[in-house]
């Protein structure tokens, strides 16, 4: 089977970071999230994939010369202008001579541990044009919703509605199975979206189905789901998930080649190549990337460190992301979801409560 990933998003809510690099090359736990993504396909049996790209497409392009990715081909689609989500599709699709063959379809900051197989079985089963898969969510008043019926048919897509109104608590997961036909009923070299189009006039014809699961879903869009995405990797939370080359220091701590870890770790960490964990600093529940450094009396929890950042000594960041080559000055402090951008640099003495530099 094949998948088409829509990668064309510019990633505004994790910005800074995606300033200077497009969201699905943001890394989890030094891979990049489409390579999480296509890593994912290939346990199911995909073997190709095209990206659908609008936004930055050279770090993509640079990302995977061989054009592969465990053991999935790897191809590329630039739009010439924004498509939207179905736009995008029929365009990668005849890019890549899909049109006539049944596809997946998913969004390329999605990471999940859903059953491919149980989907497309289910998709077969019911002779479907589309099949959506749904996770379910706890609250579901700020979503769309989903109404099916006792076979699993889609009735109705509900948009945030009141959480005692919601027919379910099942929401888009961002993966689909496209018919051929639904394929070709996309308008050509035009906007047009899967969501307000192509899923409500299949909907009406009564060929959309559902498939929904609790297995392990999130969306990595926003600056808390994207440390949380790659501490529950650490934290053993997706067995099926691999990690770099590292030596297994204790239960939920791992060392990349060349690291140092002369400092405390409690909870979990994963101190990528070069990094350095200096004596008297404190590292909780984070992820250290390579060549980082965390100078003495530093402490760094529930946090993302990318590349080459510097935490100077008694520097704090607690549920923050530090980007590439960023310094945090010395006493510094960050709290509550704040973004430093890469190459930036935060004073000495300087706290920082939810904040985003470059904003």
């Amino acid at each position: 089977m094949q998948g088409i990933v829509l990668v064309g998003g510019e990633g505004t809510r994790l910005r800074p970071l995606t300033y200077d690099m497009p969201k699905p090359m943001l890394p989890i736990v030094e891979r990049p999230i489409i390579a999480r993504v296509v890593e994912w396909l290939g346990l199911y049996g995909v073997d190709r994939v095209v990206l659908s790209i609008g936004y930055q497409p050279d770090p993509f392009l640079a990302a995977f010369p061989g054009e592969t990715w465990a053991g999935v081909a790897i191809s590329y689609a630039v739009e010439p202008y924004p498509l939207d989500t179905a736009g995008a599709v029929r365009f990668a699709a005849e890019a890549a001579g899909m049109m006539d063959e049944r596809v997946l379809v998913l969004n390329g900051d999605i990471l999940t541990d859903l059953d491919l197989g149980a989907l497309v079985a289910l998709h077969e089963d019911r002779g479907a044009s589309i099949t959506i898969a749904l996770t379910p969510v706890e609250d579901p008043s700020p979503f769309g919703v989903v109404a099916l019926d006792e076979d699993r048919r889609v009735l109705a897509f509900i948009e945030k509605p009141p959480r005692d109104e919601a027919p379910s608590n099942l929401i888009s997961a961002g993966v689909y199975v496209f018919e051929p036909h639904v394929l070709a009923s996309i308008e050509r070299d035009r906007p047009v979206s899967v969501e307000r189009v192509t899923l409500p006039a299949f909907v009406a014809r009564g060929e959309v189905y559902a498939y929904d699961s609790d297995a392990y879903w999130i969306d990595t869009g926003t600056p808390e789901r994207y440390v949380q995405a790659q501490l529950d990797v650490i934290a053993g939370l997706r067995p099926r998930v691999v990690l770099p080359e590292c030596q297994v220091r204790s239960p939920g701590v791992f060392l990349a080649p060349g690291a140092l870890l002369e400092g405390e770790v409690r909870g979990c960490a994963f101190l990528g190549a070069g990094a350095a964990v200096e004596a008297g600093a404190l590292v909780e529940d984070a992820v250290v990337g390579p060549a980082v450094r965390v100078a003495p009396g530093a402490t760094v929890r529930g946090s993302i460190l990318l590349a080459g950042a510097r935490i100077e000594a008694k520097a704090t960041v607690d549920a923050s992301i530090v980007g590439p080559r960023a310094v945090i000055g010395r006493r510094a402090s960050l709290f509550a979801s704040t973004v430093i951008g890469a190459d930036s640099v935060v004073d000495d003495d300087e706290m920082l409560v939810g904040a985003r530099r470059p904003d």
